[in-house]
């Protein structure tokens, strides 16, 4: 960051007054530009023991394959967010939408929630974010061609409860 959003002063990396660490700082207004984690929604569509998921259509990791998510938006729930996620990206409508898990990358400061959800119906589509969208039993994932490893983490711990016939809402710190 070089300006202000505030007033078009220049921004200086600083520790502000009672504060623990840099920010970036505005020599003009004085304003504190705080940046935070972003959070990435999502969800965990089945239908009839598959799992629906998206070949990425857009970058990063193009052509890979993911499960639906995305940026939460400003005024949405979490919940809300990874519906509206699935939607945008396969077209697919939600029920039963319970939380799943949240995982913390402080290494690339994203949180990830993801939700478990049934399809209404077996009705999705390609979109402008999505290449190929496909319902895959366990043995079909394509475990080699997952876009990213919280995605693999989140499959495996999925179908471990589904196994076991007891879901848990799981939290971790992905490093």
């Amino acid at each position: 960051m070089k300006y202000c959003s505030h007033c078009s002063g220049k921004v200086v990396k600083a520790i502000p007054d009672g504060d623990d660490r840099y920010r970036f700082v505005c020599v003009e207004c004085k304003k504190i530009h705080y940046q935070n984690p972003l959070i990435i929604v999502g969800t965990i569509p089945t239908f009839d023991h598959r799992i629906l998921l998206c070949k990425r259509a857009i970058s990063p990791r193009l052509g890979f394959w993911t499960l639906p998510a995305g940026f939460m938006e400003n005024g949405e729930s979490t919940r809300d967010g990874a519906v509206r996620e699935c939607y945008e990206e396969c077209l697919a409508k939600l029920e039963d939408v319970k939380l799943f898990a949240i995982f913390d990358i402080p290494r690339i400061n994203q949180v990830y929630l993801f939700y478990r959800a049934q399809l209404i119906n077996p009705s999705y589509s390609t979109t402008a974010e999505s290449s190929e969208v496909n319902l895959f039993d366990e043995h079909s994932i394509p475990w080699e061609e997952l876009a990213f490893p919280v995605m693999t983490i989140t499959l495996r711990r999925f179908l471990s409860d589904r196994r076991a016939r007891n879901f848990t809402v799981h939290q971790d710190t992905i490093s």
